[in-house]
C-alpha cells in the first residue's frame, strides 16, 4: 500500500508585507503598493532641482511625462520595425532613436539602449569594412522593392487579389 503525504508550499517576496515589513497583513495581501513600481522600471535619477524634479514632484504631470517619453519612444521603435523590410541597416537608426528616448526616463532602456548600440556599432564598422557588398545589397534590395511597388500598381495586383478572393 502507498502512502500519500500532504505537502504544504509557500511562496514568500510575492506580497506587499513581504516587500515592507512595516506593513501589515501577515503574508498575504496585494502583490502591488505605493512603494513598488508602475510597470514600467524605476525612473532613472536625476538630480535634485532640475527641470525633470520638478516634474517628479507634481505626481499627475509626473505620469503624464512618463506616458509622453514611452509613446515617443514606441513611434521610434515601431518605425524601425516597420523598415525591417527595406535592405540595408535602415532599421538600426529609428530603434536607437526609440531606445535613447526610452533611456532618458527608464532606466531598463538605459541598459537596452547600451546593448544595442553595441550591435549598431557594429554593424557600422562591418559596413564600412566592406562597403562594396554593403552597397550593392542596399541599392539590389531597394531596386527589388520599387520593381515591386511598380509592378503591384501596373499590373493592378490588389484588385486582381481581392477578386480572385472574393473581397471584391
Amino acid at each position: 500500500m502507498a502512502r500519500t503525504e500532504a505537502r504544504t508550499t509557500t511562496f514568500t517576496g510575492n506580497t506587499v508585507s513581504d516587500q515592507h515589513p512595516g506593513t501589515t497583513g501577515g503574508g498575504r495581501g496585494a502583490t502591488r503598493c505605493a512603494h513598488c513600481t508602475d510597470g514600467l522600471g524605476k525612473p532613472r535619477p536625476v538630480a535634485p532641482g532640475s527641470w525633470r524634479d520638478r516634474v517628479r514632484q507634481n505626481p499627475p504631470l509626473h505620469v503624464a511625462y512618463r506616458i509622453g517619453v514611452f509613446v515617443v519612444g514606441l513611434l521610434f521603435v515601431m518605425l524601425g520595425v516597420a523598415l525591417t523590410v527595406l535592405p540595408g541597416p535602415l532599421t538600426i537608426p529609428p530603434v536607437l532613436v526609440g531606445l535613447w528616448v526610452w533611456s532618458t526616463e527608464f532606466d531598463w532602456a538605459r541598459r537596452l539602449f547600451a546593448s544595442f548600440r553595441r550591435k549598431a556599432v557594429s554593424a557600422w564598422r562591418h559596413a564600412k569594412q566592406h562597403p562594396a557588398s554593403s552597397l550593392a545589397v542596399t541599392v539590389g534590395g531597394l531596386a527589388a522593392a520599387g520593381v515591386a511597388f511598380w509592378a503591384v500598381g501596373h499590373f493592378d495586383l490588389v484588385d486582381r487579389a481581392t477578386t480572385a478572393l472574393g473581397l471584391g
